[in-house]
């Protein structure tokens, strides 16, 4: 039997969570203006605390709480291993990058990476590339976003879907639409109003919400669908044994996780989950050095609390619906309205727990936009088109920005792609191939140049953008999601663990022919200040 359509308690939930997340904007907006506006904006005036430095780099997103999902869904059990590895990124990552590039950037008094990455090395040309590397594979992860923030209204939305014909003469649901426009705006205003500290601030607000959110479905899903058991066994019986075996269950005969890819995620969410733009930038705002160790804890923990239940509410999805889902990017969303059926209260209930992935989103194009404006404003605008720029002129430029930005990702999700955590993917491996072998140069290697650095970024990202250009143009993969979307998996592997390694030894080759860089810049950035 299908699903009630949820009434209006659905949607004054989400509107109060809206309208809280523009009501923090404003807040944000306040303590910007009392200092400088691109330290403000762009970096929150360096003050981030344990819990908003932990609850702020969990990026949890759409891919958290629908591509991810989506993928339990779809492949089974063998997805747990698929994200087993973003479990010990707080511990391997911040231990590896945090405290050193928080250091950097407060001794260079810099306020964006492509920022850091020039001061550290002396070099225009590195802080450039960088820039546009962010300014790229940012912009395919926050296309994604928007899709997830889309689907979450319309599933929410009372009544039948209406169906509108496309440009390409395909059927659209209406609401889909209406939702895509009215989550663009809402977070592009939000953000604008307070760029840094509202991302920063609704983003602690929406991980609350997504602890709790979890917490209630997982219980209701559990109940409903009669325990883990039961809804493996459901599933099984659904799709087939491989549900709950590796190399994971496929209609088409595709192997979603053989050992190979299994091992690659093991680089992918570990070297590259703290690599990223957005987990960079939020380090260099922390308060100081035992703020980021003692948040490596409480976000460990918060990750484990979040994903584990999420992988038994996607398995016990099976036993709930007896008809498979034709979009299992749905499969949360639907899950908290089918849940909650015959509650008291129901539809509200339902609502609350739609503002988990509904918030997860938002939190995570608020840190996109800002993260991909800083690097047009002021690594590209201000440093080579208008070096004199006042702060009125960034202040335009950057609302242009970022309205720009909207515009755009709104006209990119009228006809999405297949799985959205393909995108995830994708953006994540480009940028962290990139930047994760830079970043620890930068921070950690006396002897790194400005050369041996643009050569690394070069070949990560090249590499895996390479790769991904293969596998669209190539003959379709029998491995991963079964989707257009997908890379040549050279040797099996992921394209990420080639891009790291083109990286590694592009950068250190290089940086081991060309001549060391001044002990003078050395020196400040690595030797403890003289006491005298």
């Amino acid at each position: 039997m299908p699903d009630a359509p949820p009434d209006v308690g659905v949607i004054v939930a989400l509107v109060a969570v809206m309208a809280v997340s523009v009501w923090l904007g404003a807040l944000a907006h306040r303590t910007v203006e009392r200092g400088s506006f691109l330290k403000g904006f762009f970096l929150g005036n360096r003050g981030l605390g344990v819990w908003a430095l932990a609850l702020t780099v969990t990026v949890q997103s759409g891919g958290t709480f629908m591509g991810f999902p989506s993928l339990v869904y779809s492949y089974g059990w063998i997805v747990a291993l698929w994200i087993a590895s973003y479990m010990v990124v707080p511990i391997t990552g911040f231990a590896m990058l945090g405290k050193r590039v928080a250091q950097i950037s407060r001794r260079t008094g810099t306020i964006t990476v492509p920022d850091m990455l020039r001061e550290r090395f002396a070099s225009p040309a590195v802080g450039l590339v960088s820039s546009l590397i962010i300014i790229v594979f940012m912009s395919f992860m926050l296309v994604a976003q928007f899709k997830a923030g889309a689907l979450v209204l319309q599933q929410a939305w009372p009544g039948e879907p209406i169906l509108v014909r496309s440009i390409a003469d395909k059927q659209l649901d209406a609401r889909y639409l209406f939702g895509l426009v009215l989550f663009a705006l809402t977070v592009v205003g939000y953000t604008l109003i307070g760029g840094f500290l509202a991302s920063v601030w609704t983003d602690l607000f929406q991980s609350v919400l997504m602890f709790f959110g979890v917490a209630v479905l997982a219980f209701l899903a559990f109940r409903l669908s009669g325990g883990l058991e039961h809804a493996t066994n459901a599933a099984i019986a659904q799709t087939g044994p491989e549900f709950a075996a590796g190399p994971g269950y496929s209609a088409a005969g595709r192997q979603f996780l053989p050992v190979g890819v299994a091992a690659s995620y093991f680089f992918l969410w570990v070297f590259t989950g703290v690599g990223s733009p957005a987990s960079l930038t939020r380090l260099m705002a922390s308060e100081d050095s035992p703020s980021i160790r003692r948040s490596i804890v409480v976000l460990s923990l918060y990750n484990m609390c979040i994903y584990l239940p999420l992988i038994g509410v996607a398995v016990a999805a099976r036993a709930v619906f007896a008809t498979p889902l034709a979009n299992s990017d749905e499969v949360i969303p639907r899950m908290a309205i089918h849940v909650t059926q015959g509650l008291p209260l129901g539809s509200l209930v339902s609502g609350l727990i739609l503002a988990a992935p509904f918030g997860a989103v938002m939190a995570t194009v608020s840190t996109y936009l800002v993260v991909i404006a800083s690097g047009v404003v002021r690594d590209v605008y201000q440093r080579f088109l208008h070096p004199h720029a006042g702060e009125v002129a960034i202040r335009r430029a950057t609302r242009a920005t970022m309205i720009t930005i909207g515009a755009i990702a709104v006209l990119a999700n009228i006809e999405p792609v297949g799985f959205l955590q393909a995108i995830v993917v994708f953006s994540t491996s480009g940028a962290g191939a990139a930047l994760f072998v830079p970043a620890m140069m930068a921070a950690h290697w006396r002897r790194a140049t400005s050369k041996g650095v643009l050569a690394a970024m070069i070949a990560g990202s090249g590499t895996v953008l390479a790769l991904f250009i293969a596998g669209w143009l190539g003959e379709e993969s029998p491995i991963g999601m079964d989707t257009a979307f997908m890379p040549f998996y050279l040797w099996g592997l992921e394209p990420v663990v080639w891009g790291l390694a083109a990286s590694a030894t592009a950068g250190i080759g290089i940086s081991l022919l060309t001549p060391a860089p001044p002990e003078s810049l050395i020196g400040k950035l690595f030797d403890a200040p003289s006491t005298r």
